[in-house]
C-alpha cells in the first residue's frame, strides 16, 4: 500500500480540510485529535575429528474485516502533524585555523620576514537538502523521540488507560516489555515507510498476531488519538502541520493493514489455541522439554516458531521456537530456559507439569527449508537454538531428498550440550548429516563466541543455505562471519533478533 500523505485506508470518502490549532493543554489538543478520529492497534498487549568431540578454544580440524474508517482531518478542529526521521543529522564541526604568523626579530635585530599570506578558506560545503517528503517527517520525528523513548511510550499508556480504561483489560500487568515493543514498532514502521512490500509483510504479522490479544478494529481509533498526542507533546521540534498530516496518513495505512491482516486471518483459524502439556522433561537443572497437544490442528513449518501464554502470567507472551517438524500425532515440543526474572520461562520449566493447559498464539518466522533447490544447509544453534535446527533436520529427512546438512551446536560448556545425543542419534541415521559440538569453556567466551571461528575451519560454503538460531549476539556474528566467507545475505535466514530478546538467554 503506497505510503501518500493525507491518504485514507477507507472505502469511505473523506472529506475536510486541515487547520492549524492551538490548544492551551495536551488534553484539550487531544480532544481535537480524538474528534478526527474514526474507526482506525499498535503493539497491544520478546572434517577431521570424530562426531560427537566438542571443538574446544584454541582446537581447528587440523588442530490483515470489516475496513474502518480511520483518521480524518476534519475542517472544524485539528491540528495536522509532523513524523520523523533517521537519526543521521550529525552536527557539523567547524574548527578553527589558525593562519602562520611572522616572526619576530632575531637576537641581533634583523627585521622580521613578513607574514605569508594565508590561504583562501574552502568554501564550506553545501548542506544536503532537508528531506521534507512525509516518510522524512516521520523518521524526523523518530530521531527526536528516540532518546526519550521511555517517557514518550509512558505518556503514550497513560494517556490511552486514562482515555479509555476498558483497554488496560488487554495489557499485562507489568508493562516494561510492551513499552519496548511500541517503540520498536513505531522505529520499524517509520524506517521501512518507503518500502511497501516489507512493511505490509511486517504489520500484517503485527495485525495476525494481535487476534490473541482479543484486539478489535473499534480499538484503532483510541491508539491513533494516544500515540499523536504523545508524539506531538515530546517531538516540539520537529511537530507541526505537515508532520501531524503525514503522522496521520502513516498511522491510517498502518492499522488498515494490521486490520485487514486480522480478518483474512479470522477465516481460516482461530486467534489462538489451548494446548495441554502431556510431557515435561528435566534436561539441565534450568533447561526443559516441554512437549504439548493443542485442542485444533496447529499447522507450521519447521524453523518457525510461536508465542506461549502460560496461566500463572496472563496476557505475556514469549516466543519459542518448535523443537520438531511437524508430527503425525500433532503434539508440539519446545526447548525451554529459565532466565533470571523471566516469568514465562520460569513457569514454563519449574511449574508446568503434564495436565496444565498453556496458550498458543500463530506460528511465524520464515526460517524455514527452500525444498526447490538442491543446496546444502549449513546450521548454526547456540543452547536452545538448537531447537529449530532439529527441527529442520527432521524436515530434510522427512522430504527424502538426500542434501548435505552440516550442524554446527555451540555451547558453554559440555554439560550444556543438552540436546547432544538426540543429534548423534539423527546423524547416525542419516550419512547426509554431520554434526559438530563447539563448545566455549574459555574465560570471558559467550555463547556461540567459537561458533564463527570453527565455521572457518570447515568449507567452503557456497553451495550451502545458511541458518542460524540462539542469542541475538551470537546472530550478529554468525551474519557477519558468514557474509565473510561469501554466503550471499538473501542465503542467511535467521529469526527476527528483536524477538528473541527476553525468550532466550
Amino acid at each position: 500500500m503506497p505510503w501518500h500523505r493525507g491518504a485514507v485506508a477507507t472505502s469511505a470518502p473523506v472529506h475536510g480540510c486541515v487547520r492549524a490549532a492551538v490548544w492551551s493543554s495536551p488534553f484539550e489538543r487531544s480532544d481535537a485529535v480524538a474528534h478526527r478520529v474514526r474507526h482506525v492497534s499498535w503493539d497491544f498487549a520478546a572434517g577431521g575429528e570424530k562426531p560427537g568431540i566438542p571443538i574446544r578454544r584454541g582446537e581447528s580440524r587440523h588442530t490483515r474485516t470489516p475496513r474502518t474508517q480511520t483518521i480524518e482531518r476534519c475542517s472544524r478542529r485539528g491540528k495536522p502533524m509532523d513524523a520523523p526521521t533517521t537519526p543521521s543529522a550529525h552536527g557539523d564541526r567547524s574548527g578553527d585555523r589558525s593562519s602562520g604568523g611572522g616572526r619576530s626579530a632575531g637576537w641581533f635585530g634583523q627585521a622580521a620576514a613578513p607574514a605569508p599570506t594565508a590561504p583562501a578558506p574552502a568554501p564550506a560545503p553545501t548542506p544536503a537538502p532537508e528531506d521534507t517528503s512525509d516518510v522524512g517527517l516521520l523518521r524526523r520525528t523518530m530521531a527526536e523521540i528516540e532518546p526519550i523513548a521511555d517517557k514518550v511510550t509512558s505518556h503514550f499508556y497513560s494517556l490511552l488507560f486514562l482515555r479509555h480504561p476498558d483497554l488496560r483489560a488487554l495489557f499485562p500487568a507489568a508493562m516494561d516489555t510492551q513499552r519496548d515493543r511500541l517503540f520498536k514498532a513505531l522505529l520499524t514502521a517509520a524506517t521501512h515507510a518507503d518500502d511497501t512490500a516489507t512493511l505490509t509483510a511486517y504489520l500484517s504479522h503485527l495485525g495476525r498476531g494481535h487476534r490473541k490479544y482479543g484486539t478489535l478494529p473499534e480499538h484503532y481509533p483510541a491508539v491513533g488519538e494516544c500515540l499523536i498526542g504523545a508524539l506531538s507533546r515530546y517531538a516540539p521540534r520537529s511537530w507541526g502541520p505537515r508532520t501531524e498530516s503525514a503522522w496521520v496518513a502513516a498511522y491510517t495505512t498502518i492499522s488498515q493493514i494490521m486490520i485487514d491482516a486480522a480478518a483474512e486471518d479470522a477465516l481460516r483459524a482461530p486467534a489462538s489455541w489451548q494446548a495441554e502439556v502431556v510431557a515435561h522433561d528435566m534436561r539441565t537443572p534450568d533447561i526443559a522439554v516441554v512437549t504439548v497437544r493443542p485442542d485444533q490442528p496447529y499447522p507450521f513449518l519447521a524453523g518457525q516458531y510461536t508465542t506461549l501464554e502460560t496461566p500463572w502470567w496472563p496476557r505475556i507472551w514469549r516466543h519459542y521456537s518448535f523443537a520438531g517438524a511437524p508430527r503425525s500425532d500433532g503434539l508440539l515440543s519446545f526447548h525451554v530456559k529459565a532466565v533470571p526474572a523471566g516469568w514465562v520461562s520460569n513457569a514454563l520449566v519449574h511449574r508446568a507439569r503434564p495436565g496444565h493447559v498453556i496458550r498458543l498464539g500463530p506460528p511465524a518466522g520464515s526460517m524455514t527449508v527452500d525444498h526447490s533447490t538442491d543446496n546444502g544447509l549449513l546450521c548454526l544453534g547456540g543452547g536452545t537454538g538448537i531447537a529449530p535446527i532439529k527441527a529442520l533436520v527432521e524436515d530434510v529427512a522427512q522430504h527424502g531428498r538426500r542434501r548435505a546438512v552440516q550442524v554446527f551446536y555451540g555451547a558453554r560448556r559440555d554439560h550444556d550440550l543438552y540436546d547432544i545425543e538426540t543429534m548423534l542419534r539423527l546423524q547416525q541415521s542419516h550419512s547426509w548429516l554431520s554434526v559438530r559440538p563447539v563448545v566455549d569453556d574459555g574465560p570471558g567466551g559467550g555463547l556461540g563466541a567459537r561458533l564463527p571461528e570453527a565455521v572457518y575451519e570447515y568449507g567452503p560454503w557456497h553451495t550451502y543455505d545458511a541458518y542460524l538460531s540462539g542469542p541475538p549476539g551470537m546472530i550478529r556474528r554468525g551474519v557477519d562471519t558468514l557474509v565473510d566467507i561469501g554466503i550471499p545475505a538473501h542465503r542467511i535466514r535467521h529469526d527476527s533478533i528483536e524477538e528473541l530478546v527476553g525468550a532466550r538467554n
